[in-house]
């Protein structure tokens, strides 16, 4: 569990990262780097000890699909919520997708 609880903060912060920028378009590009640079910090101060963790529990495989899945559910929150983007039916469509990829990653 603390290896899921790891990685959803981790994509808090790397979806903050990568696209929290957008929100200050009149903002220099070099800023926002430097910033976005400082904030993925400490995604990876989250992510690896997530990774190291997780890894005596899941294989790796399973890892990543799993910090896929949780990079989505972050990024579509805040699109939403944050970017106030529109949420599409296609959207929903393709999450569900990889939600069955998770499926068949944890099956036996």
């Amino acid at each position: 569990m603390r290896a899921i609880l790891l990685l959803i903060a981790s994509n808090i912060f790397m979806t903050i990262a990568w696209y929290g920028h957008l929100k200050f378009k009149e903002v220099a590009l070099w800023k926002v780097i430097v910033v976005s640079w400082l904030i993925a910090f400490f995604e990876y101060c989250l992510q690896v000890p997530a990774n190291r963790i997780g890894s005596a529990t899941f294989s790796t495989a399973q890892l990543k699909i799993m910090q896929e899945a949780i990079t989505l559910v972050v990024f579509g929150f805040f699109s939403v919520l944050v970017l106030k983007e529109d949420f599409k039916m296609n959207y929903l469509i393709s999450f569900a997708f990889i939600m069955g990829a998770v499926f068949f990653a944890f099956r036996d």
